[in-house]
């Protein structure tokens, strides 16, 4: 049995209509003949949407309590169970309720799909993991309902549900969408033009980049080359010169002139030594490219005109952003350059923008990446020079210019010997002198075409000539050599510098700094092997695709310390690379010791909590919970005593006593429990809107008549809260009120809205909190004045605040004016985006 396939419906904000698109996609498949089901589908009560359900066959759904509450939820395996064709499951970033099979509705949906059966689902674009900053910083409100992006990216279609703002603002007032009461200000806040306008973009964008995927594999699986311009794709050369920041300021620029226009700089490498730009500042325009919003992309390649066109072409680019040339004049007697190149090779379908800049014509300096070998093409030239420099001479010496003079000749070919010097070295120069003497002997000196000299001034002459020739070529070449010592000497102490400055910055990232090394020696990738007493070599970290596992798989390997090893993988490096390298690896054994000893110290952290708690649980049991119990056991003992005869009033006193020990334990042990459950990270809230008038009058069915005045209003919006977390909040916040409130002063809990949160207040007019004990008051075990020992084990105000936490609320302590203290819990509005302010 094969996958199912997944459809997705993607909608910009509530109301656009995903669910009304499934519902009539699942109405042509039926008409088709198609095994329709719904698994799950959410109507929020809209008429229309609900109407389309009749005629489909509806999979009951399956009840599950939580919290004293039932909530309704897809019947997994009934479903499965059915078998259909296609199932409809709406709101795929759903969470489930705390017992089901998966936590997440999408969770669900990969095991329908596992079973072969297609799937039809929706999905705000808020609701995507990666959007979340976004959006909130748009709406004001962080959603808690999430769905990996990778999970609708493997969809095998994805439909956009658009509708313009203005449109969707008219389904609203006509009672589309949500009740009456909520209109206006659904209207006024999140539904805004503005905040609308900006999720379409979002939903749209999100879904180009979805289509440009597509497009991709088609275009690789298809082998076209051609350029289609769909959209505005600029890519930057970077060189690592000063110019770097002018050419990406450039192509933002131009990106923002067209819809939807993406910026991607690219450094190309070469593939021999340490690279020639500065990776100090290739990090900052790296860091520059990503605030104007662009991808900063690294290509090995010995030509870079050819892997720049390359690139381009494979990124579906149109535009080309290149600066003119640092070189000096005379430096274009060696070739065009990269942007001319670039320019002639770029073809019709590709536009190539020549960008001046400050840095133009003032010379690229000295190579600070060569090391003490000349480059491949400078051999080349000078190997050119120097065979064939010799023999043109003959030729133009011979027919052009004859009889010029011996001496003349050889200065001459002097010339060439020193020209194949200064570009090749050495072994072209000696080999232009031996070619330029045999030359001079046979064709310019007498007896002219025969290898002897006649005249012994023709042969000290000649002696001289070649003497000369190669100590010009010696000097010319030891002069090169140590030029380009210096600048690798200067390029490893810049590298030297920045890992010193790293370590002292602090800056731990071992992955970013293994980066950093393949890009510096251009390698293919990077890794950090670690092995121990007898045990395989297992892999820390890496960088680059398919980084080597063992050292005998890469090209060099490094020792970096007892059991570490940095390793390779790409070409041979020589043998004055292994300093540099062996700083990296040096650097990289401290970044991986530091990153140990964070989650050591993390860890030792969470070991002195869990016995501080551990300590202060065993104090609390040896005297709070032993006082109830004390009082039940002398209590029962007292009623099975045969020896005396309690009246009715007695044993109604007795019974009252054991219930209320009784009832102080259950406080105190659910305190305790719920204590754990906050140390140990394992309170899961469920999400839903609520009315603060359904909650807190539960939270007080524990406190004494006449203790505290409720003024809640039934008008309060809505907040999104686990009920059964706030119920626990308020309730241990009444608790400690009443505690410390006189007797003839009750305790106030109000209530009101503010902004983009209510707030509900807890006030006493007891003795109050100074104000350095505000914050201290709520960690564990802390009971402040004088409270009395019975009086609980402190955990009450800290058990609060850790579920207020949960719920993405807060919890603060103030003075009560006239004396006393009230407890201000803000709870986030289930209609924060619309309460959140002018923001559209």
């Amino acid at each position: 049995m094969g996958r199912g396939k997944l459809r997705i419906y993607l909608g910009a904000a509530p109301g656009v209509g995903k669910t009304y698109a499934m519902l009539s996609e699942a109405h042509r498949r039926a008409e088709r003949g198609t095994d329709v089901v719904v698994g799950l589908v959410e109507h929020h009560r809209r008429p229309r949407t609900e109407a389309l359900l009749r005629g489909l066959e509806v999979v009951p759904r399956r009840t599950r309590a939580y919290r004293g509450g039932s909530f309704a939820e897809m019947d997994l395996d009934a479903v499965l169970e059915r078998a259909p064709a296609v199932v409809l499951v709406d709101e795929l970033a759903h969470t489930n309720v705390p017992g089901s099979r998966h936590g997440k509705r999408w969770q669900d949906v990969e095991e329908l799909l596992a079973a072969g059966i297609d799937v039809v689902s929706t999905v705000n674009i808020q609701h995507l993991a990666s959007l979340g900053d976004v959006v909130e910083s748009i709406t004001g409100v962080r959603q808690r309902e999430t769905v990996p992006d990778e999970v609708v990216r493997r969809a095998d279609q994805i439909e956009l549900v658009d509708m313009a703002p203005q449109a969707l603002r008219r389904r609203m007032a006509h009672g589309n969408i949500y009740q009456p009461e909520k209109l206006d200000a659904a209207l006024a806040h999140y539904f805004r033009p503005g905040n609308l306008t900006a999720l379409r973009e979002l939903a749209l964008l999100w879904t180009a980049d979805r289509v440009d995927e597509h497009l991709r594999r088609y275009r690789g699986e298809h082998r076209i080359r051609a350029t289609w311009p769909a959209r505005e794709r600029i890519v930057v050369g970077l060189t690592g010169g000063p110019e770097g920041s002018t050419l990406i300021r450039r192509a933002a620029r131009l990106a923002e002139k067209g819809a939807g226009g993406e910026v991607l700089a690219v450094h190309i490498a070469a593939s021999e030594g340490l690279r020639a730009a500065s990776p100090r500042e290739l990090a900052r325009q790296r860091a520059l490219v990503e605030e104007v919003g662009g991808t900063f992309h690294h290509v090995i390649g010995d030509d870079v005109p050819s892997a720049l066109l390359e690139f381009a072409r494979g990124a579906d680019a149109t535009q080309v952003v290149l600066g003119a040339s640092r070189r000096r004049s005379w430096q274009y007697l060696l070739g065009p350059g990269v942007s001319a190149t670039v320019a002639r090779d770029s073809g019709p379908d590709l536009d190539v923008h020549i960008v001046t800049h400050d840095a133009v014509a003032r010379g690229r300096g000295l190579p600070a990446a060569r090391g003490a070998r000349l480059g491949r093409a400078r051999v080349a030239w000078g190997w050119g020079v120097g065979l064939g420099g010799p023999l043109l001479l003959t030729l133009l010496l011979g027919g052009v210019l004859p009889d010029v003079g011996l001496a003349n000749d050889m200065l001459l070919f002097l010339t060439a010997t020193v020209a194949a010097a200064l570009l090749g070295g050495m072994l072209p120069a000696l080999a232009s002198a031996a070619a330029g003497s045999v030359l001079l002997n046979y064709f310019f000196t007498p007896p002219l075409r025969e290898p002897a000299v006649a005249d012994p001034r023709n042969v000290v002459a000649l002696v001289i000539f070649v003497g000369v020739a190669v100590s010009v070529a010696s000097v010319v070449d030891l002069a090169a050599r140590r030029t380009h010592q210096a600048a690798r000497l200067r390029a490893e102490s810049e590298i030297l510098s920045f890992l010193a400055g790293s370590v002292l910055r602090g800056e731990d990232s071992l992955d970013a700094l293994l980066a950093r090394l393949r890009e510096t020696f251009a390698m293919e990738a990077v890794a950090l092997l670690e092995r121990g007493d007898g045990a395989p070599w297992s892999r820390v970290a890496a960088a680059g695709q398919e980084p080597p596992r063992r050292p005998e798989d890469a090209a060099v390997e490094i020792p970096a310390g007892d059991g570490l090893a940095l390793v390779l993988s790409g070409r041979a490096l020589p043998a004055e690379d292994r300093r540099v390298l062996s700083a990296f690896a040096a650097q990289a054994a401290v970044a991986l010791d530091r990153q140990r000893l964070v989650g050591q110290a993390g860890e030792a952290r969470r070991l002195a909590e869990s016995e501080r708690f551990r300590t202060a649980l065993l104090a609390a049991v040896s005297h709070d919970l032993r006082t109830p119990l004390t009082g039940i056991k002398a209590s029962v003992s007292s009623l099975r005593s045969a020896e005396v005869e309690w009246s009715r009033e007695d044993r109604a006193a007795l019974l009252e006593g054991i219930e209320d020990g009784a009832d102080r334990l259950d406080a105190l042990i659910g305190n305790l429990l719920d204590m754990s459950r906050l140390t140990t990270g394992t309170v899961v809230p469920l999400l839903r809107e609520t009315g603060l008038d359904e909650v807190v009058p539960r939270a007080l069915a524990g406190v004494p008549e006449g203790t505290v005045v409720l003024d809640v209003p039934e008008s309060l919006p809505l907040v999104t809260v686990d009920r059964g977390l706030l119920e626990r909040v308020v309730a241990n916040l009444v608790e400690n009120a009443v505690k410390y409130s006189p007797g003839d002063r009750p305790v106030l809990i109000s209530a009101g809205s503010l902004r983009d949160r209510v707030e509900l207040r807890v006030v006493d007019r007891g003795p109050g909190v100074p104000d350095a004990s505000k914050e201290q008051i709520f960690e564990p075990f802390q009971r402040l004045g004088d409270a009395p020992r019975g009086a609980g084990v402190g955990l009450g105000l800290a058990v609060a605040r850790g579920f207020t936490e949960a719920l993405r609320a807060t919890l603060t302590a103030e003075d009560t004016p006239g004396g006393g203290l009230t407890m201000v819990l803000g709870l986030p509005r289930a209609d924060a985006g619309e309460a959140s302010g002018q923001r559209a």
